[in-house]
């Protein structure tokens, strides 16, 4: 049978050797996530800016009527994006009240970022609920996406894999991402210095 740990506030060493801690992001003080969502709006935002450009340019050619009306209309989309995701965030954050929980086991070979029971049965409702307002509004990538949510709670990231590793101690967060994906490690001011060097000296690939 295997052996349940408790996951506490504190970084702990449990007796298979690896280290064990939780932590509860409160959204509202915390907006670690939101930027995160403005920084993929951004990226894409800019491609379609680039795409919209060349179009442009192509077309009518780069005159400055023409650039300032792709200009004016990327902006608008840009406030109206900005909008939608504080929206989008804040109602996320009430269905899951407030604080995203989330459980971390570390060891030499990786990091695990799972959200805490509790916390993964919240999401897995705001999930259900996004894939069904999709499916009411006959949208299927909405669908998708909720699916996808509703069923990723667990990230596991092979320190040996890791590109970069990025501190962020008011936010309580250090980055440590890898070519595709961007795991989340969240620990107290406590143990923050130990968990930083910790995943330094374990991540041989990574550039500080």
């Amino acid at each position: 049978m295997k052996k349940k740990y408790d996951y506490t506030e504190r970084v702990t060493l449990c007796s298979d050797g690896k280290y064990r801690w939780r932590y509860d992001v409160h959204l509202l003080k915390n907006p670690s996530i939101l930027f995160d969502v403005w920084k993929v709006l951004g990226i894409s935002i800019g491609v379609v800016i680039v795409f919209v450009m060349l179009l442009v340019g192509c077309g009518d050619g780069f005159d400055v009527d023409s650039l300032k009306g792709a200009g004016g209309a990327m902006l608008i989309t840009a406030a109206i994006l900005g909008v939608v995701s504080i929206l989008g965030y804040l109602f996320y954050a009430a269905m899951v009240g407030w604080k995203y929980e989330v459980l971390f086991t570390m060891d030499e070979k990786e990091v695990v970022h799972q959200q805490s029971p509790a916390s993964a049965r919240k999401a897995q409702r705001v999930g259900k609920l996004t894939a069904m307002a999709g499916a009411a509004a006959g949208r299927p990538g909405v669908v998708g996406t909720g699916m996808l949510a509703a069923s990723y709670t667990t990230m596991i990231t092979e320190l040996a894999d890791v590109k970069r590793l990025i501190p962020c101690r008011k936010m309580h967060l250090i980055k440590a991402n890898e070519l595709l994906e961007k795991n989340r490690v969240y620990v107290a001011d406590e143990d923050f210095d130990f968990v930083y060097e910790f995943l330094c000296q374990h991540c041989p690939k990574a550039s500080r």
